[in-house]
């Protein structure tokens, strides 16, 4: 009995419980699905300043739609359609808005007189030597654009001049060593302070590539410098 009454309860069906010569007590119940949509659309909000979690409202959205669905098939035994609809239209907006904003700022995030480049131009490849690549010699001198994140060990305060820029989230949040071509070390022009943080910094400035290594403390070296006179 307590395995029936488990399965319907994962799949939002009612479950009936009766004894010999009764009528059937319907069980109702507020819908998980409705809940989830409506979980999942508050923690999209976060897919605002990092555009990987849009995973969250759509997911939001598909259980939304479940829900509503659900209500349909069991509209006696089921509780929480306000949930769901809240659910599914703060998912759903934040499905067009989100993607919306993130093109919107790649679009007019490159200042004037800027070329935009990205980590992916710098890295060596797969089982190649981590040294500059062939595209990063020749952007060496030139005034580029570029996005990544502080390296949480390249700053002994909570602002700094100078600090390491890393490709992606894994890098900076767990910190380590990580490959000579995946850092950047970035030094600021005039009154720009960079703050200790884990969002994401775009940066503007004049690009520098070394042909050997460059000390930097509690790292192995760097082979690009940026001396950035644009911090956003």
């Amino acid at each position: 009995m307590q395995s029936v009454q488990a399965s319907s309860q994962l799949l939002d069906e009612p479950y009936e419980s009766a004894t010999f010569g009764q009528e059937p007590d319907v069980y109702r119940s507020v819908s998980r699905a409705a809940v989830a949509s409506l979980v999942l659309g508050v923690l999209g909000f976060t897919s605002i300043p990092f555009l990987v979690l849009w995973l969250l409202p759509l997911f939001g959205f598909v259980f939304g739609l479940i829900a509503i669905y659900s209500f349909r098939k069991y509209p006696e035994e089921l509780l929480g359609r306000p949930i769901a609809y809240s659910g599914l239209v703060l998912c759903g907006l934040l499905c067009v808005i989100s993607p919306a904003y993130h093109s919107y700022v790649y679009m007019t995030e490159v200042p004037d007189g800027y070329t935009r480049t990205s980590f992916e131009l710098l890295k060596s490849g797969y089982g190649k030597p981590d040294q500059p690549t062939e595209a990063a010699l020749k952007l060496d001198g030139m005034k580029v654009f570029i996005t990544g994140y502080i390296h949480p060990t390249s700053m002994d305060t909570v602002k700094a001049k100078r600090f390491i820029l890393v490709p992606d989230l894994g890098t900076c949040c767990f910190g380590g060593q990580p490959p000579l071509t995946h850092m950047i070390e970035v030094s600021l022009a005039g009154d720009l302070y960079a703050a200790k943080s884990y969002r994401k910094q775009r940066l503007a400035g004049t690009l520098h590539v070394n042909p050997i290594l460059k000390p930097v403390d509690g790292l192995t070296g760097v082979y690009y410098q940026l001396r950035a006179d644009i911090l956003k």
